[in-house]
C-alpha cells in the first residue's frame, strides 16, 4: 500500500494481555499503532473511547501495566496516546526512559500546548521519542510553526469537537495540508471520526494516511476479549484499496 494506516485502542480494554493480542492483529495492516493510556478525564475523547478509559481503569490499568505489556511488544512503530496529568504524575524522565525501553516511536498529548511542551519534549528528545504534533482546524495562523517544529508524523484533526465516529466531515482540509507541505515533508495522517472503507478512501486522497479509533474500540465494547477477528476484518476493509469503490 502507498498510503499508510494507523490504528488505535486502549490499553487495558479489556485487559493487558488481550490488548497484547490485538496489537498482533492490527499490526498486520497497520504501520502505526496508536495505545490510549487510560486516564479519568479524557477530555478530547468522545463517548466511545471515554467509556473504554473507564472499562481499563475498572480493570485496574495503570501506566506501569501499559508499559509491561509493551515490552513483550514485537512491533516497532508504537505510539502511546496520554494527557499531561499521567505524564507529569508518573514523572517526564521516567515515562520517556520507559518509552525508549519499550521502544515506543512516539508520544501524542493532546492537552499539552506547543508553547508549554518544554520539559517533555526536553525528555522525548533525550532518549528519542517523537512528541507528535496534532495540528486542529481551529490552528490555521499556527500551522506553520507547528509543522516546522513537527517530527514522526503529524496528526491532522478532521474535524471539531472530540474522537467519534461519523458520518459526515464538514471541512475541506486541501488548504492546511498545502500549507503544511510549504514546510515540511513530515508525513501527515488525518484522524478524528473515520470508520469506514470510503471515509479512508476520501482522506487519503488528502493526505499521507488515516488514523482510525473509535470505530476498533466500539468493536471491542461489543466483543470484549472475542474481538480479534472481528478487528481483523474491519482493519482489512479499511486498508484493502480493492474494497472501496
Amino acid at each position: 500500500m502507498s498510503k499508510k494506516f494507523i490504528s488505535f485502542i486502549t490499553a487495558g480494554d479489556p485487559s493487558m494481555d488481550k490488548t497484547k493480542e490485538f496489537i498482533e492483529v492490527l499490526a498486520e495492516y497497520s504501520h502505526v499503532i496508536e495505545i490510549g493510556l487510560p486516564f479519568s478525564d479524557p477530555i478530547a475523547e468522545g463517548e466511545v473511547i471515554e467509556a473504554a478509559n473507564v472499562r481499563a481503569l475498572q480493570n485496574r490499568a495503570t501506566t506501569d501495566k501499559m508499559f509491561f505489556m509493551l515490552e513483550t511488544v514485537t512491533f516497532d512503530k508504537i505510539v502511546i496516546l496520554t494527557y499531561a496529568n499521567p505524564v507529569f504524575v508518573y514523572g517526564y524522565e521516567k515515562f520517556f526512559k520507559r518509552c525508549q525501553e519499550c521502544k515506543v516511536y512516539g508520544v501524542i498529548i493532546p492537552d499539552l500546548p506547543f508553547e508549554e511542551r518544554g520539559e517533555a519534549a526536553v525528555y522525548a528528545d533525550k532518549y528519542s521519542v517523537h512528541l507528535i504534533t496534532l495540528i486542529a482546524p481551529t490552528s490555521a495562523e499556527r500551522v506553520k510553526m507547528l509543522a516546522k517544529n513537527a517530527t514522526g508524523f503529524i496528526y491532522l484533526v478532521s474535524s471539531m469537537g472530540v474522537t467519534g465516529i461519523r458520518s459526515e466531515f464538514d471541512l475541506d482540509l486541501t488548504d492546511i495540508v498545502k500549507q503544511i507541505r510549504e514546510v515540511t515533508d513530515v508525513p501527515i495522517y488525518i484522524g478524528f471520526g473515520i470508520s469506514t472503507p470510503e471515509h479512508a478512501a476520501r482522506m487519503r486522497e488528502i493526505a499521507d494516511g488515516v488514523i482510525v479509533g473509535s470505530a476498533f474500540v466500539k468493536i471491542i465494547a461489543q466483543h470484549g476479549r472475542k474481538s480479534a477477528p472481528h478487528l481483523r476484518k474491519l482493519i482489512k476493509e479499511l486498508t484493502d484499496p480493492h474494497l472501496i469503490e
